[in-house]
């Protein structure tokens, strides 16, 4: 063989390498999604599964819902997986979003203190509410504009307080995610409102224990969107439907039912068969 042929063969085989890689690389989506959703540990159980069956990674931005809705708004992710019904559909409205569907519910619980020094017990969250913001009880708000803290606003507002009239040393917030959240809770003895998923996959629970749990206004539905490639145009269409397809496949669902902590699911399937 000629040194001619020689140099050639060498750089297809170099041209060759090169695409391979780009193409390999190139075979990833971007999740803007819920810190609930990853401190829970369910992508790290639903993640693996996808990627062995399809050979795309899911690169997860874990966020709370509304910063989540914002870095889909700026294009800086495929998908946007959250939990907050009238952010996700105000987000498809206005052209972020193409559409939004259903996935999983589980559901929101008071956490508190095992003494309950304002007796929040119950089955009620609007009078377990009441009855903390009575007692000027330490609690602890995420502050963060999640799905999370807006139902806890929601709350506070149908339990008739009005929270900026009433708030003062007794209610904290931090600004940070559900499981930093969880921690300060535990280290203060606060009452918190969080969703269930995390509290089971939560080690550091201290004298904390669930206190308002089983009132249906504490459903927590999620849905995931694919971000407009109309308005984005490096939006990855084709790998981000495909992961949201999987979601809501019969696969996808029972994977999701596969995951528990301890015998007890964390989210429960319930996307809509068509």
């Amino acid at each position: 063989m000629s040194l001619y042929r020689r140099l050639l063969l060498c750089l297809v085989t170099v041209l060759l390498a090169f695409t391979t890689g780009v193409r390999a690389e190139d075979r990833f989506i971007t999740v803007a999604s819920t810190t609930s959703t990853e401190q829970s540990g369910l992508f790290g159980h639903l993640l693996p599964i996808y990627a062995q069956k399809t050979g795309v990674q899911v690169r997860v931005v874990a966020l709370g819902t509304g910063q989540a809705l914002d870095i889909g708004r700026r294009g800086d992710a495929d998908v946007v997986f959250v939990h907050d019904r009238a952010a996700e559909e105000k987000f498809v409205v206005e052209g972020y979003g193409v559409e939004r569907k259903e996935v999983m519910y589980n559901d929101f619980i008071l956490i508190g203190p095992k003494d309950d020094p304002a007796k929040a017990a119950g089955k009620d969250i609007l009078d377990g509410l009441r009855k903390v913001e009575s007692a000027k009880a330490p609690f602890v708000s995420r502050g963060d504009k999640s799905g999370t803290h807006a139902a806890e606003l929601r709350y506070w507002k149908a339990a008739g307080i009005d929270l900026e009239a009433a708030r003062g040393a007794w209610y904290k917030e931090t600004g940070s995610g559900m499981g930093p959240a969880l921690n300060t809770a535990s280290s203060i003895n606060a009452y918190i409102l969080a969703d269930r998923g995390t509290w089971l996959n939560f080690k550091n629970r201290g004298d904390l224990k669930i206190l308002v749990e089983g009132d249906s206004k504490l459903f927590n539905q999620y849905g995931v969107i694919l971000v407009n490639p109309a308005r984005h145009a490096h939006v990855k269409k084709e790998l981000g439907q495909q992961f949201i397809d999987w979601l809501v496949s019969a696969e996808g669902q029972k994977a999701i039912a596969d995951y528990k902590i301890g015998g007890e699911h964390l989210f429960f399937p319930n996307a809509k068969k068509v």
